[in-house]
Parts: C-alpha cells; structure tokens; sequence
C-alpha cells in the first residue's frame, strides 16, 4: 500500500452549548467576535490554537470549521466554551462534537487521464463536464464520499465523517484506476 500524501484540509464539527445564547453580548465582550445580524444569524468566534473559526447561534448551536483535525475540532469547542463561561454566558461543560464533514487532499503522484477514467469507472457515479470545471467528481457508495480527481493526480476527498474515510477513499481509487490500467 502506497502513501498518497493523504492531508486533512479542513475538519467541520457541529455541537449544542447550550440555549437562547446572548450573542449581542459575547460582541461586545469578546473583541475578536464579529456579529452582524443583519448580514447572517451567528456571530463568528476565532481561536488561534488551534486555528478554527465557529459560528455560534442563538439556538446555542455551533458549527466549527477550519481546523486540520478531529482532535483540534474539539479542543476549539473547548476553548470557545472557556472564553463564553468566562463572560458569564451558560453554557454546556462538556457539549458533544459531531463530525460533519472532513475535506482532504491526496496526490497520486501521476497524471491521469481523465476521459479514460470516466469511461473506464463508468457513467453511473462520475460527473465529468471538462468545459464546466477541470476534474473529474466520482461519488463513492462506500465510503459515503465524493471525490474530485484532477489531471495532476491530486484528489480532494469530502464528505468523509472520519480520517479513514479519505484513505479509504483514496486507496480504492488507486486500486479501481491500477486494474484499469489507468495509472
């Protein structure tokens, strides 16, 4: 089994910290937090370590994004629920993180052909419209995953809910495309 250089671009987790939060507070209190109700419904919380940005919401809802892994996901939850208890806000000790979404990229280390691939993996789960967008979108049943593989060999993978959804994904592509004889 080869290594793809399989990197994790972007880990997107959501949890519950609680209900009715005061965003107008946390705005003025905490002075990196950008709020503006007018343009969109959560206020924008950023930590710096690790690097993630969460979108906080009344309904005490928070989507976080940005970081590079699962672990950082929920660290970031953590931090942001330190900084919110710290202004007084109420909120859940220990919310539950839930992976929703884990973009990552890969390199095959080759060029491809992209209309061989398409034909060779057949029509049913690829979308390929070279005049539209330059890669080529295969959807995977298992894992449950769309991958967009580009000329380059290089792949980004998402909608994985794990790490392993990517490699997995990566791993049957490159061994889908061997037997084809296509890299």
């Amino acid at each position: 089994m080869q290594d793809y250089r399989i990197k994790i671009e972007n880990v997107v987790a959501s949890t519950q910290i609680g209900e009715n939060i005061d965003l107008n507070k946390i705005s003025r209190e905490i002075k990196d937090s950008e709020y503006k109700p007018k343009q969109f419904p959560g206020l924008v919380l950023r930590t710096k370590e690790p690097k993630a940005a969460a979108l906080v919401f009344r309904s005490g809802k928070v989507v976080c994004t940005g970081s590079k892994s699962v672990e950082d996901a929920r660290r970031a939850v953590k931090q942001i629920v330190k900084m919110l208890k710290e202004i007084g806000i109420s909120v859940i000790d220990e919310p539950e993180v839930k992976v929703q979404n884990i973009v990552a990229s890969a390199d095959l280390g080759v060029d491809l052909n992209l209309n061989a691939i398409a034909i060779g993996l057949g029509l049913e789960n690829i979308e390929y419209e070279p005049e539209q967008f330059p890669g080529l979108v295969y959807r995977l049943d298992n894992p449950r995953v769309v991958v967009l593989i580009f000329g380059s060999g290089k792949m980004v993978v998402t909608g994985g809910k794990s790490p392993d959804d990517a490699k997995k994904a990566v791993e049957r592509i490159s061994e889908e495309l061997r037997t084809l004889g296509l890299m």
